[in-house]
């Protein structure tokens, strides 16, 4: 008996006809199927930041106290994470955690007054300015294409700060030692556009890029922005890079708050993580 590997006609006109029908829902699933598809994300990034900016107490004869002239701060570095939940095909809750920390010394060069203590040309003084900021938002992508989203933002940082300032020396012959402090917890509203674009028909390059205000009333305001590149090192894990456009922040003076005038820029770097 011979075998024969040759199918009859019938059933190649069968198979033909059922990979006609099937061809259209296999284009479309290819269309469609996102890049940018995950359940769970988390970032992790590092930041080297020059700050500049004045911080100002609630002293009747306060004056703005510049970070860099008056208390020696210098380029600054530290940590940021973020949790990305994206709980149904548009919709994001996250949460952001950024720790800020520096006690930075100086020899002061202006006679100056915080919170009713005064501070003397000439001293050497010691400066703790920790901040804590806490962000959880919520993010509906407006699009969603296979290459990539475009969404906004609108999120709560919830910023707990303070300042203190010692400074010992002589003054008039007599060593001198002072120290003043301040702190205050202030919930800032912002909102934003947030997008993420694929370089190639792959999940491999990226570019992401978000931008944030608000002008909060008697407070101040916020103004910020960032852009990453982002390189795939497999499925799960990339390497994101890029700079920090601008953070302004501007807390005004007014009873029992200190006013902080901060601005920030400089390179990022970081790993993600999603599922």
């Amino acid at each position: 008996m011979k075998l024969s590997h040759h199918l009859p006609r019938p059933v190649w006109t069968v198979i033909l006809g059922l990979f006609l029908l099937a061809l259209p829902q296999v284009l479309c699933a290819q269309q469609y199927e996102e890049l940018d598809n995950y359940k769970i994300r988390l970032d992790a990034f590092f930041f080297s930041l020059d700050t500049a900016g004045s911080v100002i107490g609630d002293g009747a004869n306060d004056i703005a106290i510049d970070f860099q002239r008056g208390l020696g701060f210098k380029t600054l570095s530290t940590t940021a994470g973020k949790l990305d939940l994206k709980f149904t095909h548009r919709s994001h809750f996250y949460v952001a955690v950024v720790p800020y920390w520096a006690s930075p010394q100086a020899t002061l060069n202006q006679t100056f007054t915080f919170r009713g203590q005064q501070f003397n040309v000439g001293l050497v003084s010691n400066s703790d300015l920790h901040a804590l900021l806490v962000a959880p938002g919520y993010q509906y992508d407006i699009l969603r294409r296979r290459r990539g989203h475009l969404g906004l933002a609108a999120q709560a940082d919830l910023l707990r700060l303070s300042a203190r300032i010692t400074a010992a020396g002589q003054v008039d012959g007599i060593q001198k030692t002072v120290g003043a402090s301040d702190s205050l917890l202030v919930p800032i509203p912002l909102v934003g556009p947030e997008f993420r674009l694929y370089l190639t028909n792959s999940p491999w390059v990226f570019i992401e890029g978000n931008a944030c205000g608000m002008d909060f009333g008697q407070y101040g305001n916020l103004v910020s922005g960032a852009g990453n590149l982002g390189i795939k090192l497999n499925k799960h894990l990339s390497l994101n890079f890029g700079y920090q456009l601008g953070s302004r922040l501007i807390i005004t003076r007014s009873s029992n708050r200190i006013g902080l005038d901060l601005t920030q820029k400089g390179p990022i770097a970081g790993l993600e993580f999603s599922l």
